[in-house]
């Protein structure tokens, strides 16, 4: 197979931190095969799209996209230059050759398991001069061949990363596309994770976050053939000497056991914040969405994670406006989120997806109602926000630096609690942990004084 050293890849990717990881492995890849990366799409060889495929009209967000490619790529090809389109990640996935069929101009579509085979997918689509699929769900194995030939298999991240444990999804809620387009949850060996933190170390990562459809589930092998449990993998990473901070999502409260409650209180490397999405606050329609998991079950795992890890932070996620959903059971979300109080939470509206069992309730809630309650919603939980941020003010905290600040002379970084803060700082501190009195809140974020240069 040939290699195109002077050529340069541009990656878009849409959606979920897992795609943002997704997107870094594919540019491992592609640099492994002799490409640069470039942040400009006008000056690249290869475009990659890598797709979510959760929210409705995602689908036609990608092929509106791709019209506008497809004149660029005609453009280029009218001065002599190749331009080479990829579709990837769930769309693709769930597409298949319907994107080849409306959209001619792209060369290879590869679904979220399968971005390991793009430079052989590239190279036949240009020799044969046809476009390439790969849209099977590859053994788990297959997840960590990265290219091995010229550099490292893992490169810069600076100084936060993620890093995926586990792929797919055995739930099966039935307003979810993810079963269909990421296959059934595996779980990736121990060795080879801690094989990647440890070159993600190297690099100067000094925060990872673990991340799955369903990473509380995980349960890969260790060197012994032992499946081990999230907590006991955590317990792992941290001893990786530069690794400091560790986070994981997104749980689903079902496999939120007993074990990784108490991992909170006695691992120092995981950080103070919880996501663990609930959805909706009616048993109802939790039983509706199949979501395998009941109120009071989920404010007894919120009480305990808070009793062995006091002021921790909460996030979860949340969907209005389900199929059914009265008002009443709309009241009850509303209850369950001041009865926890949120730091932060991630709202949306029900996005009917065709192919889900939720697509074929008849009781669909008019989009004006549904918009309604997301408004209230959304204004109860920046109202707990706020709060949250509010109360950190005069506190002081451990705040790991990760880049400038908007401002000269601003540094940036991450609170425990995942809050923004900025600091008046040297750059040399990016990279480090030092401790921080927060002075006063602006929009979302937190800005602080330095106590001390050193790091802690």
């Amino acid at each position: 197979m040939s290699t195109h050293k002077s050529q340069k890849v541009f990656i878009k990717s849409y959606g979920c931190q897992m795609n943002v990881y997704d997107a870094q492995r594919m540019a491992d890849v592609m640099v492994g095969a002799g490409y640069e990366e470039t942040q400009t799409q006008g000056d690249a060889d290869l475009v990659i799209l890598n797709t979510c495929d959760i929210r409705e009209r995602a689908v036609e967000k990608v092929y509106s996209e791709l019209g506008r490619m497809r004149e660029s790529k005609k453009a280029r090809a009218e001065n002599g230059r190749e331009l080479q389109i990829v579709v990837a990640g769930c769309v693709a996935q769930a597409e298949g050759a319907e994107i080849i069929r409306r959209q001619n101009a792209v060369d290879v579509v590869v679904g979220p398991q399968s971005y390991q085979e793009l430079p052989a997918l590239l190279e036949r689509a240009r020799l044969k001069e046809k476009a390439q699929i790969d849209t099977e769900f590859p053994p788990v194995d297959k997840f960590d061949l990265l290219p091995k030939a010229s550099g490292p298999a893992i490169r810069s991240r600076g100084v936060t990363a993620f890093l995926t444990v586990q792929e797919g999804c055995d739930k099966f809620c039935t307003f979810c596309v993810v079963p269909y387009t990421r296959g059934a949850e595996v779980s990736r060996p121990v060795a080879k994770i801690v094989a990647e933190a440890e070159q993600l170390a190297a690099h100067g990562v000094r925060e990872i976050s673990l991340l799955g459809q369903n990473v509380n589930a995980y349960h890969g092998v260790d060197e012994r053939g032992r499946a081990v449990s999230l907590p006991t993998l955590m317990r792992r990473i941290a001893k990786i000497e530069g690794i400091e901070r560790l986070r994981y999502m997104t749980s689903h409260p079902v496999d939120m056991d007993d074990e990784l409650i108490e991992a909170h209180g006695e691992l120092p490397e995981l950080m103070p914040f919880l996501h663990l999405p609930v959805q909706s606050g009616s048993d109802r329609v939790l039983a509706a969405m199949n979501r395998k998991h009941r109120v009071d079950a989920y404010l007894r795992t919120i009480e305990k994670v808070r009793k062995v890890r006091p002021g921790i932070a909460v996030s979860s996620d949340f969907i209005v406006g389900f199929p059914g959903e009265t008002d009443a059971e709309f009241e009850e979300t509303m209850a369950l989120v001041r009865e926890v109080g949120f730091a932060s939470a991630y709202t949306f509206s029900y996005s009917l997806r065709p192919g889900t069992p939720a697509a074929e309730i008849s009781e669909q809630v008019p989009e004006d109602v549904a918009r309604e309650r997301l408004h209230a919603l959304q204004a109860l939980i920046l109202q707990q926000q706020t709060a949250f941020l509010d109360g950190m003010v005069g506190q002081t905290v451990d705040v790991l630096f990760e880049r400038a600040g908007r401002h000269a002379g601003q540094i940036a970084g991450k609170s425990p609690y995942l809050s923004a803060v900025a600091v008046a700082g040297d750059a040399s501190l990016i990279g480090k942990i030092a401790p921080v009195r927060i002075a006063r809140v602006t929009a979302n974020s937190l800005v602080g004084d330095l106590l001390a240069v050193e790091a802690a």
